[in-house]
């Protein structure tokens, strides 16, 4: 299926986005990890309902591959909580960047995948389909733009600049 957009993100929920940040880099090699605490979108829906967890995210790549680590601060029902306990931790989603993210949106939902979480923050959309019962975990659409290619870009040239001293961490406020 070449027309699919290659998957270029392995997200897991941590305990702590810190601690998982520094093992992931000592284990093997990603970083620096670029943190957005408490995050916020301009507009959320879990299941069709505005809610929207507290959430940190931080983002680094290992070699070509992105890896993304999410903490919750809270109970409040979400994607994150629906696969895991609290107290449980492990491999959530993996995602795709589609420059034409309502076709592949409709296109998933069409083959019968729940839309579990669709955000708008700024110029960039983001679905979470449920395709744990085909793939054991999420997958994520979100939306390529010249803006977050350039994000993506920098970040990756810090990974390849990166000489794995000091913190694996950087961070910063606001939304990626």
């Amino acid at each position: 299926m070449s027309f699919l957009a290659p998957i270029f993100q392995y997200a897991y929920l941590v305990e702590s986005i810190d601690e998982s940040a520094e093992h992931w880099a000592q284990t093997v090699g990603a970083g620096p990890f670029f943190v957005t605490e408490h995050h916020r979108a301009d507009t959320f829906a879990y299941k069709g309902q505005p809610v929207e967890a507290d959430v940190s995210y931080a983002f680094a790549y290992c070699g070509e591959v992105q890896i993304q680590l999410i903490e919750q601060h809270d109970d409040t029902r979400s994607i994150y909580r629906d696969m895991f306990a609290a107290g449980d931790y492990g491999h959530h989603h993996v995602a795709r960047l589609v420059a034409d993210y309502e076709v592949q949106r409709d296109r998933l939902t069409g083959l019968g995948f729940e839309l579990a979480c669709e955000l708008h923050a700024n110029d960039i959309d983001a679905a979470y389909l449920d395709t744990r019962a085909v793939i054991g975990c999420y997958t994520e659409l979100h939306s390529l733009t010249d803006r977050i290619a350039t994000t993506f870009a920098r970040w990756r040239s810090a990974h390849e600049e990166w000489d794995g001293s000091g913190s694996a961490i950087r961070k910063h406020v606001s939304g990626t």
